[in-house]
């Protein structure tokens, strides 16, 4: 299988690793078929993403997708942020392999997941993600547990 040099700089020195204490937003999406896990933390201020954090646990692409995914919404607005799209994190990727394809898909997850948390949390109302059912066949939370 080839990877792209930058899907290779993510998965080797992913950016914004880690959790946000306190955060805005949580989402958490995973596949249970390929086993790839992610949580991303968001902290919003003023409609503004200030910051994002991710923990995958999961191949190569999935840590990649996350990466590029954190680096894509960093900054920009909610609604900039739900425009973000699996293609548009594979394109940044320079390509995934097509059976690595639903890692992209998680990442875009993973951010609408994080926004739908933050506006229940926060009693915010984005329309954008008004009937947006983020696909969830996993029950393995422990392993981010500390």
């Amino acid at each position: 299988m080839q990877y792209s040099d930058k899907v290779m700089e993510h998965f080797m020195n992913p950016k914004n690793v880690g959790e946000i204490e306190n955060a805005s937003g949580i989402g958490e999406v995973g596949n249970a078929k390929c086993g790839d896990i992610m949580r991303m933390y968001l902290d919003i201020e003023d409609n503004i993403i200030k910051d994002v954090k991710f923990k995958t646990f999961g191949c190569g692409s999935a840590i990649a997708s996350s990466s590029m995914a954190t680096e894509m919404i960093k900054g920009k607005t909610i609604q900039e942020a739900l425009k973000l799209t699996n293609k548009a994190v594979a394109q940044a990727l320079d390509g995934l392999p097509p059976v690595k394809i639903h890692c992209s898909v998680l990442a875009e997850q993973a951010v609408k997941s994080a926004l739908i948390d933050y506006s229940k949390k926060n009693n915010v109302n984005i329309p954008e993600l008004e009937g947006v059912v983020i696909d969830d066949d996993h029950h393995d939370h422990e392993i981010f547990e500390n």
